[in-house]
């Protein structure tokens, strides 16, 4: 567990550093320039999800493929994947760049966050290609032990991150002073260097599975039965769960610019805090998914509630680390004292939240998914987020002006039913399911 968490947990935490980074950066140039960034990387997140949902459903099959020791069939998984994550991000890349003020008037109405997030997306839509090819394949290398190469070109993407921004941000070395559009194009040469490294380590240097860009070329057409069956849940899944994420986004940026930013600045800390949720649920996934592959379904069982009580107490550490975290960050930020009280309601909704948080993602993202029970999380990751989390945080925050402390619960509800209906699918041992060979 530690072998893949570990390395994991810190590319996670490195890798959100990277848009972390340029929304810190800019948080010197004030409130408008803090909700723009934070409501454009909320588009980029829900391309982010895209690309968990196509390394995810290819790492629930490479994991098992592994435990069967079935090469050939790990190779055209990754091949099909890849096909799969460029279509996404051409189209990602085409609508952002083309229509930036529309994507931004989606998450709020007002006139200067639009222009200025639609001039820090048209520079970002850049990114889309290198930032899906360089996760995806990160994620499905982790199911046959590529765990130290994506990290170490996250760190590098971090360095990278870091001195671009304060160069166009800020107009060091005689750059131009770009303010946002600075921090924006930092990211991008970040993602390609992210994107250097892995794929060159995968399709040139790595030996276990020996993938090489002859691969690409490869039909792979008799696994895409097996992977619709398997994968196409987990894609579709998230996409709902994105767009359900785009929805909360856009309930926070019609609220005002004061709520979007304490928002930004909440879930920074919230990211910062949960950096061990994305490593706990990678390692829980290989690991469920490698016992299954190997016939050993009392194994993975096992492991799997394991997992739901390291998850546990994961949550509650986390909570405590969100308390730690949200009076550092705001040494960074330039912010009024409207949004400073709006902050501390929202600080204690997400301490209350967060053992929900981890216990469902690492269930969902993790365990289960290992497990190859698919159809379940599509229905479990979507329907209380929409029945639930999406209407009562509407009726909080627009029929009866609620605090933004019962909004910010009234938004995240939907993790408190999700992990007790996750947690009922494990007792009930229905969510262990053997990918067919080819």
């Amino acid at each position: 567990m530690w072998r893949i968490m570990l390395p994991a947990s810190l590319q996670s935490m490195v890798n959100m550093g990277v848009g972390i980074l340029g929304t810190v950066m800019v948080g010197g140039l004030g409130e408008t320039a803090i909700a723009a960034a934070s409501l454009g990387n909320q588009f980029v997140f829900f391309f982010m999800i895209c690309c968990f949902g196509v390394g995810g459903g290819a790492m629930v099959m490479t994991s098992q493929y592994m435990g069967k020791g079935d090469i050939p069939a790990v190779k055209q998984v990754i091949t099909l994947a890849i096909r799969i994550i460029l279509v996404f991000a051409f189209l990602f890349t085409l609508v952002t760049f083309f229509v930036p003020q529309g994507i931004m008037r989606i998450y709020t109405p007002e006139a200067d966050v639009i222009a200025v997030g639609a001039l820090y997306l048209q520079i970002i839509a850049f990114q889309f290609i290198f930032m899906g090819l360089g996760t995806t394949l990160a994620i499905i290398g982790r199911s046959f032990g590529v765990v130290r190469v994506p990290l170490i070109a996250s760190v590098l993407s971090f360095a990278a991150a870091a001195f671009f921004n304060w160069v166009f941000i800020f107009g060091n070395l005689g750059a131009p002073r770009m303010e946002i559009a600075g921090a924006a194009l930092a990211t991008v040469i970040a993602r390609f260097i992210e994107f250097a490294v892995v794929a060159g380590y995968l399709f040139f240097a790595e030996k276990r599975v020996r993938y090489r860009l002859k691969d690409l070329l490869k039909p792979c057409g008799q696994l895409i039965p097996e992977y619709l069956r398997i994968g196409s849940p987990v894609i579709i899944g998230d996409l709902i769960l994105a767009f359900g994420t785009t929805a909360l986004a856009m309930i926070w940026g019609w609220l005002g610019s004061a709520m979007a930013a304490a928002n930004a600045i909440i879930m920074v800390a919230t990211q910062l805090a949960g950096v061990f949720i994305m490593g706990m649920s990678n390692a829980s996934s290989i690991m469920v998914g490698t016992a299954i592959g190997e016939n050993d379904l009392q194994k993975a069982e096992a492991r799997g509630f394991t997992y739901l009580l390291l998850s546990a107490v994961l949550g509650l550490i986390s909570s405590v680390a969100i308390l730690i975290f949200t009076p550092i960050l705001l040494i960074f930020y330039d912010i009024e004292p409207e949004t400073l009280l709006i902050l501390d309601g929202l600080m204690w909704a997400m301490v209350a939240a967060m053992p929900f948080h981890v216990i469902s993602n690492v269930l969902t993202k993790g365990v289960l998914r290992g497990g190859g029970d698919t159809k379940f999380l599509m229905v479990a990751d979507v329907l209380f987020m929409w029945v639930a989390s999406i209407p009562l945080g509407y009726l909080a925050g627009f029929v009866l002006f609620l605090s933004p402390f019962w909004i910010a619960v009234l938004l995240r509800v939907d993790l408190l039913i999700k992990s007790i209906w996750c947690i009922i699918r494990m007792w009930q041992k229905k969510w262990l399911h053997v990918v067919k060979s080819v």
